[in-house]
């Protein structure tokens, strides 16, 4: 064994693919075509009875084609090419281990000579409109074009398990004086050296690893790369593995550095256990990495979610029931309270029920869907409830203004629950195939698509929050200005209790959702899970437990139930009777 062939799977052979860069640069003849023979260690030349495709007696060209000059000795161009390029990719070649520092290059090199090399063989024989060869470590499909194309025709070409579509308009280019080529190759044994490692958005916490062969899509003469549909790919997963996280289409990026995978102009459009379709906006070299989620799911958090939900989703029925039949604190108030209950009462019970239901996507994207209808409209409601709240501090002299009421009575049901089916609607109709994830039933991350709705959510947390300073602001002035009324310094005081608590419940625990990043994401996650599941109770507590009417109606209730029995048992003996005797 060489010095520098280590018995690594792959390793020879990337050797020997940098050894290719190095005999176009260097002159050396370590590989020659079949039918060549090495000349003084430096050329190649072709063998007794055949002639160079270049017609050029020496050459350096890994890639030349030696053709028979008798008909006997012809053989097919295009399977030549394949068995030189197959003789590339498995030839132990020794190279030194300096070679291996630009091997991104070499390899950007190495793939955009056999591109060429493919279509230059398919446009020599445009009668051929269709070729397909294969071997062992490489799989091509060309088609060539002779003429102009028919709107909306569309071309698919595979090689090993997996296949393009691509526009017939992007493949002539305008091209009319002559024939266009479009060329497809798959490759069984890149994906050993140039893997997942070179990917550009490789995460720490997250295995990312190539799932598929690597292809390579051009066209010619012309070798533009931009195209004017995207191409659709579809690729046959190499292994199939549970509990994958995220899938990337990603390209081979030629950089100055050398290259790197990138997601830039991919997309996944839909995916399985077996296979992939992505969609792109150029041509190159692509591939399909998988990512696996390697963090545990903490029990301690699922536990605390499973049981801070229940408690909050009692709490929340608790007090929707009471804003129904304590009709001592019906208002405007209180039915904003009771909208706010039932869309967060219906958020968190969709949400322990149905948020990772991912088997059936179509539902998936509904509760989805969903989800997101249902705590935009919570927020909504919030945000109303902090308008009240200013508008009713600002007239506090009298509470219950009429103005206020007839206002709030008009705007309330159209905005809390409009404005978040415009949002829905909007978001549903531009993306929908971004609602429901692998993983979860929830907004897709891809696109930005996430800010569909923390962009709403801000927005009314800012606008709450300057809400609430004005509230301070005008109690503070009412303060000074008041004479020693208890119950208007009690309304006061309750009325500031219940602002505190609506920009906590409002703003803490999304705020701290939105951290959950970096060396705190553990403890932000903890204490978004602890006070999100909290909800429900903080409402319950704030609008019902602490209103003075809320407990005198509750003791009314206690007492209409003990009183009763003891009425019943006094009309039944009366106060001087006895107990009859049996006789």
């Amino acid at each position: 064994m060489s010095p520098f062939c280590f018995p690594v799977p792959g390793l020879c052979f990337l050797l020997s693919l940098s050894g290719v860069v190095a005999q176009k640069t260097k002159g050396t003849c370590r590989v020659c075509p079949r039918n060549a023979s090495c000349v003084n260690g430096t050329h190649c030349t072709c063998n007794h009875g055949y002639i160079s495709e270049s017609r050029q007696k020496y050459f350096t060209f890994p890639l030349e084609i030696c053709e028979g000059t008798t008909p006997s000795e012809t053989t097919s161009s295009m399977k030549e090419v394949v068995e030189n390029i197959e003789s590339l990719l498995t030839k132990k070649t020794v190279w030194g281990t300096e070679k291996m520092k630009n091997i991104t290059a070499t390899f950007t090199s190495i793939l955009q000579e056999m591109e060429s090399v493919v279509l230059e063989t398919a446009l020599k024989a445009p009668d051929q409109k269709l070729q397909k060869v294969q071997s062992h470590t490489v799989a091509v499909e060309t088609r060539v074009v002779t003429d102009n194309c028919s709107t909306g025709v569309t071309f698919n070409l595979n090689a090993q398990m997996n296949s393009m579509d691509i526009n017939c308009g992007d493949v002539i280019q305008g091209n009319i004086q002559g024939p266009s080529a479009v060329a497809f190759i798959s490759y069984s044994c890149l994906g050993n050296i140039i893997n997942a490692s070179f990917f550009e958005k490789v995460n720490e916490k997250d295995q990312v690893y190539l799932n598929s062969q690597i292809v390579s899509a051009a066209i010619g003469p012309k070798r533009n790369t931009s195209l004017s549909q995207a191409v659709t790919l579809r690729f046959q997963h190499v292994k199939i593995k549970p509990g994958i996280k995220k899938l990337f289409c990603v390209y081979w990026k030629g950089t100055k550095e050398g290259g790197h995978w990138s997601t830039e102009g991919c997309f996944l459009i839909q995916a399985n256990k077996t296979h992939s379709i992505c969609n792109c906006t150029h041509l190159s070299s692509f591939a399909v990495l998988m990512a696996f989620d390697t963090q545990e799911k903490d029990p301690t958090l699922t536990v605390i979610t499973y049981v801070g939900l229940s408690l909050s989703l009692l709490c929340l029925l608790l007090a929707a029931l009471t804003f129904l039949l304590c009709k001592a604190i019906q208002n405007t108030s209180t039915s904003l309270h009771l909208q706010l209950s039932l869309c967060l009462f219906l958020a968190h019970l969709l949400f322990l029920t149905a948020f990772d239901r991912t088997e059936i996507k179509v539902l998936c994207a509904i509760i989805a869907g969903a989800l997101h209808y249902l705590y935009l409209a919570s927020f909504t409601w919030m945000l109303l409830e902090g308008l009240h709240l200013f508008l009713t501090a600002r007239n506090l002299t009298v509470v219950n203004h009429s103005s206020v009421n007839r206002f709030m009575k008009k705007l309330m049901f159209p905005v809390g629950y409009g404005v978040p089916a415009v949002i829905v609607a909007i978001s549903a109709a531009s993306r929908p195939q971004l609602y429901g994830t692998r993983d979860h039933c929830w907004l897709s991350l891809n696109q930005k698509f996430i800010w569909a709705f923390l962009g709403p959510v801000c927005a009314i947390i800012c606008v709450n929050f300057v809400l609430f300073i004005l509230v301070l602001w005008i109690l503070k002035r009412k303060l000074s200005s008041l004479n020693s009324e208890v119950s208007t310094i009690q309304n006061l005081k309750m009325l500031t209790l219940k602002a505190t608590a609506q920009l906590f419940i409002l703003g803490c625990t999304w705020c701290l959702g939105v951290l959950q990043m970096g060396s705190a994401a553990r403890v932000m996650a903890y204490l978004f899970t602890i006070i999100n599941s909290l909800q429900g109770f903080f409402i319950f507590l704030v609008y019902c437990l602490l209103s003075q009417q809320v407990r005198k109606w509750f003791g009314e209730i206690i007492k209409s139930k003990s009183e009763p029995e003891t009425h019943t048992l006094s009309s039944r003996f009366g106060p001087d009777s006895k107990p009859s005797e049996d006789k």
